[in-house]
């Protein structure tokens, strides 16, 4: 006991140094994970941008099974900016409102048939993005392969127009030049670099450009020269794909209007006899036939995408 007090200040002294440690350490892996997010960023591997992510823990979980790493690619594929916790999460929370609006509005039978409408719809909602970005970014291929003749024929290597491509053009074609890029200087081959890119957004014109820079790449030969002449192939291209769309565009939206139509019937008899879908879906009967009602609208709805859909 009459050791008492230097005991006290032993221990003191102890917690001080541990504490001094225990910062020291915090900051050091701090840092570390700090550098290690932005080199990730850079290389494409994490979503630029700097607002805080939500649901990390489910993000954790899902990218550790190979559905969620298959989602994480998908999402990738699409430019947005989410994490596959995140889409699960608001994927969920979208589904529980179709239910809740469509069991409310028609029936609670109709709710669940809304709610396997919407799980395909989240899906098909991804497809449609990136679908999307990939037409974005056959818009840009002749402007792309202008650049790249331009720097070519300047002397520059392909490496280089290609970093010098990612900053002139705009997104998307600046952003997956940007990841290609990083990828060059990483060390990747430009082979592998500009396969991930043909992957990630796939289409026959970007085939065949990756296919051109490759072979350039691997044997020589004229490289202005066959940029050159894919530009001028991928203007033409362009502008039949235009037209293309254009005299199409009545036979997606009659796609569209269908199942609306049907949805507006069953509204509508609601509207005159209430009580009427309940009683319709409260028979094992009634529920066939809605669901044969829906399984025919959903087959018309493919038919008519499928024999509007024309590759040029």
């Amino acid at each position: 006991m009459d050791n008492l007090p230097l005991l006290t200040l032993g221990v003191t002294l102890l917690a001080c140094v541990l504490g001094v440690a225990g910062v020291r350490v915090y900051a050091s892996g701090k840092a570390q994970r700090q550098a290690l997010v932005a080199r990730m960023t850079q290389t494409g591997q994490l979503p630029a941008g700097g607002r805080r992510r939500r649901f990390v823990r489910l993000d954790r979980r899902l990218r550790a099974t190979r559905p969620g790493r298959r989602l994480e690619r998908r999402i990738a594929a699409t430019g947005l900016d989410l994490t596959p916790g995140e889409y699960a999460v608001y994927a969920a929370v979208a589904l529980l409102g179709v239910y809740a609006v469509a069991a409310a509005v028609f029936a609670p039978f109709f709710g669940v048939l809304a709610a396997l409408t919407g799980l395909w719809g989240a899906a098909a909602f991804l497809n449609w993005q990136r679908q999307k970005r990939t037409e974005a970014f056959i818009g840009q291929l002749p402007e792309l392969t202008r650049v790249l003749a331009n720097a070519t024929q300047a002397g520059l290597a392909l490496r280089t127009a290609i970093a010098m491509a990612a900053e002139e053009l705009d997104d998307p074609a600046g952003e997956e030049l940007r990841k290609v890029a990083d990828q060059l200087a990483i060390g990747h081959s430009l082979d592998d670099a500009l396969g991930d890119l043909a992957d990630r957004l796939p289409s026959r014109e970007l085939v065949v450009l990756v296919s051109t820079l490759v072979l350039s790449n691997r044997a020589g030969g004229q490289v202005v020269t066959s940029l050159r002449n894919l530009t001028s192939t991928l203007e033409e291209r362009k502008e039949t794909r235009r037209e293309v769309v254009t005299l199409l565009s009545q036979v997606k939206v009659t796609a569209f209007a269908l199942p609306l139509l049907g949805l507006g019937f069953l509204l509508m008899i609601n509207g005159m006899a209430p009580g009427a879908l309940d009683r319709m879906t409260g028979s094992a009967a009634g529920q066939i036939g809605s669901v044969l009602a829906f399984g025919l609208y959903a087959v018309g709805f493919v038919l008519i995408r499928r024999l509007s859909r024309i590759r040029v």
